[in-house]
């Protein structure tokens, strides 16, 4: 056997070995189906809000913001994402935003910053 057709053999076996590897493995259950669905959609969730709410208070403040001091979720329907000034050594012009992304909204659907609401869009149920 020539270089070549040892790598043709090579890379022939890696497939199979992958083919034989994936149809071995037991198919998820419902109920893990259901909880792996439930933490992408959190996680979605949670990453839709690190991208938009920093995004949306800079437009209406100015401020740059970057860690939240707190993020209170239900873990199953929205995800809040909290900066206190007062809690953080950030100089912001405001004292405290509140960002709330709701899963049924497909975005912001709540933005307080200092008692005054500046995004409320109408949560589904």
């Amino acid at each position: 056997m020539n270089g070549t057709q040892k790598l043709m053999a090579a890379v022939v076996a890696v497939f199979a070995l992958g083919f034989l590897m994936v149809g071995s493995n037991k198919q998820q259950s419902p109920q893990q189906q259901e909880d792996a669905a439930m933490v992408r959609a959190v996680a979605q969730m949670q990453r839709m809000a690190n991208l938009k709410c920093p995004k949306a208070i800079k437009k209406f403040t100015g401020d740059q913001t970057y860690f939240p001091t707190s993020t209170p979720s239900d873990h199953q329907t929205y995800v809040s994402m909290v900066w206190d000034a007062s809690k953080t050594d950030e100089e912001y012009s405001f004292k405290l935003a509140e960002c709330t992304v709701h899963e049924t909204v497909g975005g912001i659907s709540k933005l307080v910053i200092d008692g005054e609401t500046k995004i409320e869009k109408e949560v589904k149920r």
